[in-house]
């Protein structure tokens, strides 16, 4: 199988990098193509802005959506936001790796997602009627493919519990995981998440290798994250409400919509 890792870290030297290196080796031991964008070692340009359209006329107003449509459709986009697409077009898994900055991936890679995701390409898709609306949330251009997170954080597990200061893990990762990823059709692995790495041992540091190596092991047979999916029932369309009968009793904000276990 083909995985594309898309790794956000200035340094090589770094833990997440040595993370980087064993999910590869581990990958590739069990038969899988590897690419990896390394976002920093390619200076990623980071904005969306008129620069990544150079066919607007000078005195046009931007409209970074309706512009990167036109440049997709007209198969004009710039060279580096191509690249990245028909990375994620050859991949059957997409891993995101970064560290916790802020409570949010790095700059970089935010700024990766906003130039390759491109209307027509990711957004503003399918057919929008009284019973559908656009193939988003379970549908679209990755539907069938996989993605995981694999994410560093300084904090301790404990701190990013569902009583912990810094709010419960898997609500802070929702936006990307459920936003980013399930959006255009991805199915959502459980993020691989290292805590205290900045306190890493020795053993320890063997203990994250071995637990991420094992993830990459199970990548293509780990269940997805149940979100529930737009255009089949849960949602009323155009208001893209969740049906008031549908939820556990006291389920509030991001767990609704995460369909409950069968």
């Amino acid at each position: 199988m083909n995985v594309l890792l898309v790794f956000a870290h200035p340094e090589p030297r770094s833990l997440n990098g040595a993370l980087r290196d064993a999910a590869v080796v581990e990958l590739a031991a069990q038969g899988h193509e590897v690419r990896v964008s390394d976002l920093y070692a390619m200076g990623w340009k980071s904005a969306a802005d008129r620069a990544d359209f150079p066919q607007l006329p000078p005195d046009a107003r931007l409209n970074v959506a309706t512009a990167s449509g036109e440049a997709f459709k007209a198969q004009i986009l710039t060279a580096d936001v191509r690249a990245e697409q028909d990375k994620l077009l050859w991949a059957d898994a997409v891993i995101l790796q970064f560290p916790l900055w802020w409570f949010t991936m790095p700059a970089i890679l935010k700024g990766w997602v906003d130039r390759v995701y491109s209307q027509g390409f990711t957004y503003g898709v399918g057919e929008h009627s009284d019973k559908r609306w656009g193939n988003r949330y379970g549908e679209g251009v990755f539907a069938g493919k996989r993605a995981m997170l694999v994410v560093t954080t300084g904090g301790w597990e404990e701190h990013y519990s569902e009583r912990g200061i810094n709010g419960p893990i898997d609500d802070l990762l929702f936006p990307i995981n459920h936003g980013i990823l399930f959006y255009p059709g991805f199915d959502v692995l459980p993020a691989f998440v290292a805590h205290k790495v900045g306190r890493l041992d020795e053993a320890g540091f063997s203990d994250v290798v071995e637990r991420l190596r094992a993830r990459m092991r199970t990548l293509f047979t780990d269940q997805p994250i149940p979100y529930r999916r737009q255009n089949h029932g849960d949602y009323l369309i155009p208001s893209m409400q969740l049906r008031p009968e549908l939820g556990e009793e006291g389920t509030r904000g991001f767990a609704l919509h995460v369909a409950a276990a069968r």
